[in-house]
């Protein structure tokens, strides 16, 4: 398959009723859906908050090799997400099952691994992000009774991106709608003791998501396979790849899966400085990085709508379109994560009250979110370009060589030369932290400006 690259001197104009009718088709179901899944946590985190800061801080130390995980493998499938919308923009079904299918077999073998650690070595776990004995003894808990939902993810992320690059986004926001209801009414049910059930604690609240996944499984399959759709297809249209072509997108998602496990990692290690400061800030920066999360992921969901749809059109062979298209986007982008920051500030405090903690805890709370608030508007602009433009156009390389570098040399060294060498105050810590981004932000547009990520991906592949 062949598809000749057009290029025009002429401008290129695109008509904004179009570009935002198309973005809220795409993009809308994705920003709900992480709020969903955003609002879940934050449910989680308000009801273990409730039985104390020991036991959110070990919720928060708990939940980070789940963390590296889904990134792990949000990596590999974002990596041949830009296969799958290149092949939906050239309305080459079949290779999208097969792109499909390399997913599933990858993500498959990263969730044994996952699933081995957290289920047989719990405690070495949590050992690696906390010295507190009481935090460590509740966060292997949790690990080791959440592990089977490692093995769950191999199979539902894969076929979510499957069905997000093929613009069916509603589909999996249904899902997590339907996963909310149950993960939150369990939550209440497991880690309470109710209606008869016995009182779990944090256990509860890791089993209750295990059953919740489980369910997310159920429907994706069924709707995927019972409902015929687009995507689905006979075991052989899944794992019958030629050689060349499961190179080819191996090659390209590498460097997305390194770039998010690396930046998970590096995420972790910022919990594993704050951590040993002390509980109190532990658990401050863990309800922070909850409640950003609400306004953070949703706003990113313009990241994922710019690789799907700049994605569709280089796979059309359209380049100075997806170029402008790409330009248009990024804006919108860094728009709504300046008005997303804002709106973090503002509501920061009623939202922090729901919270058991002391005075102390709140105070640094308060100034952390608002300190991720004013960097929102940056934060999202690398994003998009990460996560949305340069993996659009298979620029994966770059993508990784940025983003991973910028923490590993800068914010992580950050994080524990603040906290631990000149114990400054949390939100300090964060201040520096940060830093990242800024040089962050300049690297990547220069390679932006660049234009070297314009590329067709899927020309000449079979």
């Amino acid at each position: 398959m062949t598809i000749a690259a057009k290029r025009t001197e002429r401008p290129i104009t695109i008509e904004s009723r179009g570009l935002y009718k198309k973005l809220a088709v795409v993009a809308l179901p994705m920003a709900m859906q992480e709020i969903i899944s955003c609002s879940l946590t934050l449910v989680d985190n308000l009801m273990i908050g409730s039985l104390g800061e020991a036991e959110l801080s070990a919720v928060g130390v708990g939940v980070q090799l789940f963390f590296v995980h889904w990134m792990m493998i949000f990596g590999f499938t974002s990596g041949t997400a830009t296969y799958m919308a290149q092949f939906y923009g050239s309305k080459d079904i079949r290779n999208i099952r097969k792109t499909a299918g390399l997913a599933l077999v990858v993500g498959m073998i990263i969730s044994a691994v996952f699933f081995s650690a957290a289920f047989f070595a719990p405690y070495t776990v949590a050992r690696l992000f906390s010295d507190i004995p009481e935090v460590i003894e509740l966060a292997a808990v949790y690990i080791k009774t959440g592990s089977f939902m490692l093995l769950m993810l191999g199979i539902t992320v894969p076929f979510t991106s499957a069905l997000r690059a093929t613009q069916q986004t509603k589909i999996p926001f249904l899902i997590s709608l339907g996963t909310f209801g149950v993960n939150t009414s369990l939550n209440y049910i497991l880690i309470f003791g109710k209606f008869g059930a016995p009182m779990l604690g944090i256990k509860g609240a890791a089993l209750a998501t295990v059953i919740a996944r489980a369910v997310e499984l159920i429907l994706v399959l069924f709707m995927v396979f019972v409902r015929k759709n687009i995507i689905t297809g006979s075991l052989r249209d899944f794992f019958g790849w030629p050689r060349v072509f499961a190179l080819r997108i191996i090659r390209n998602a590498i460097p997305t899966t390194v770039n998010e496990t690396l930046w998970g990692l590096g995420t972790s290690m910022y919990v594993a400085a704050y951590a040993r400061i002390g509980v109190t800030e532990h658990a401050a920066v863990q309800a922070a990085n909850t409640i950003q999360n609400l306004f953070n992921m949703s706003a990113f969901s313009v990241g994922s709508a710019t690789l799907i749809l700049v994605g569709q059109k280089l796979g059309e062979g359209e380049l100075d379109y997806a170029a402008e298209l790409g330009r248009r986007l990024l804006r919108i982008g860094i728009f709504v994560g300046v008005t997303a920051g804002l709106a973090l500030i503002a509501v920061s405090k009623p939202i922090i009250s729901l919270f058991d903690f002391s005075d102390e805890a709140r105070l640094y709370c308060f100034m952390i979110l608002v300190l991720y608030g004013v960097f929102m508007g940056v934060t999202l602009h690398n994003g998009i370009l990460i996560t949305g433009l340069l993996r659009a156009g298979g620029d994966t390389k770059f993508a990784m060589l940025s983003e991973s570098l910028s923490i590993w040399l800068i914010g992580v060294p950050a994080a524990f030369i603040t906290a631990l060498f000149f114990q400054l105050p949390v939100y300090l810590c964060a201040l520096f932290v940060k830093l990242e981004e800024i040089v962050k932000f300049f690297v990547l547009e220069r390679r932006y400006r660049s234009k070297k990520w314009v590329k067709n991906v899927i020309e000449d592949i079979e």
